[in-house]
């Protein structure tokens, strides 16, 4: 049958295109807003200037939504066979694969657009964003770190971000990126454990195969390393109590994700994932809070 023929029409296609950049599933977009926005502030010291914390917000959407579209197009003939993804709008026909892949290229210029109003240094490190996000999803692939592309892909925008208000990229800055990889590690592999058994069954390598039995200890111990890594970056910035307390709250989120993947049940391991949003947020707060504007 023609799959052409199971599209809808007109206004009816918004929803498909929406769903195909997770527009409706805003959890990826905080997971990538909030190590930006971290790494704004941290920069900036205090609150960035108002044209390049908009710049950023737009570009984190946009990314992500980018990322979204060459991600389901990389899967579109694993999607069906996946009981999470296959209802997706590429893997279903009710979006083409020429649509996607023209949406993918009108959402990269977006992006390009937005990075230009920054500056040279920024616009030369986005060029590696781009190319992290376009082959995080055929690493799944060749090799059973995936989630290791991914999150250099999701840490980038903290480079670009130090380039663009400092002009360079300090340790500090490596540092953040490194604490954000495997925090991304960690959380898309409990990601990963919903589809595990799927992934198994037609060939797609993930951390979450590849650990096994092992998942929740080395998901425990990439999340010490993320909680050292950002307490590092504490100590070298010279953040305060609040930092501290935001730190304590994210190993606090910890804890409660190794309660929720305990027995490896798919709901439990999806609600730990989603329950990294507020990992992020607890350590935005901290950050923010310790530069809050005092005034007399």
């Amino acid at each position: 049958m023609d799959r052409s023929l199971l599209r809808p029409t007109g206004w009816a296609r918004v929803a498909d295109f929406l769903h195909l950049m997770r527009l409706d599933r805003p959890i990826g977009t905080w997971l990538l807003m909030w190590p930006t926005l971290w790494a704004l502030w941290i920069a900036a010291e205090g609150v960035p200037g108002r044209n390049v914390l908009l710049i950023f917000i737009a570009g984190v959407y946009v990314m992500r939504a980018a990322g979204c579209v060459v991600n389901d197009y990389a899967d579109r003939h694993f999607d069906g066979h996946v009981k999470r993804t296959k209802h997706r709008p590429l893997a279903t026909g009710r979006i083409s694969e020429t649509e996607a892949q023209l949406l993918f290229v009108a959402l990269v210029a977006a992006a390009f657009i937005l990075v230009l109003l920054t500056n040279w240094f920024t616009v030369l490190l986005s060029f590696g964003g781009v190319a992290l996000a376009f082959i995080y999803p055929f690493m799944k692939r060749y090799t059973h770190f995936p989630q290791v592309v991914l999150g250099a892909a999701f840490s980038w925008a903290i480079p670009m971000a130090f380039g663009a208000v400092l002009g360079h990229v300090p340790l500090e800055a490596w540092l953040l990126f490194s604490a954000n990889l495997l925090w991304t590690v960690a959380y898309d592999t409990q990601y990963a454990m919903v589809d595990r058994d799927d992934d198994l069954k037609i060939g797609i390598k993930s951390t979450a195969v590849l650990f096994g039995s092992a998942d929740r200890l080395m998901i425990g111990l990439l999340q010490m390393a993320t909680l050292v890594l950002l307490a590092w970056v504490g100590l070298r910035v010279g953040l305060g109590g609040f930092f501290w307390l935001g730190l304590a709250g994210m190993a606090t989120t910890f804890v409660h994700q190794q309660r929720l993947i305990l027995h490896r049940e798919r709901d439990r391991c999806f609600q730990a994932f989603l329950n990294n949003y507020w990992s992020g947020l607890l350590i935005f707060a901290g950050i923010a809070l310790n530069w809050w504007p005092i005034t007399g």
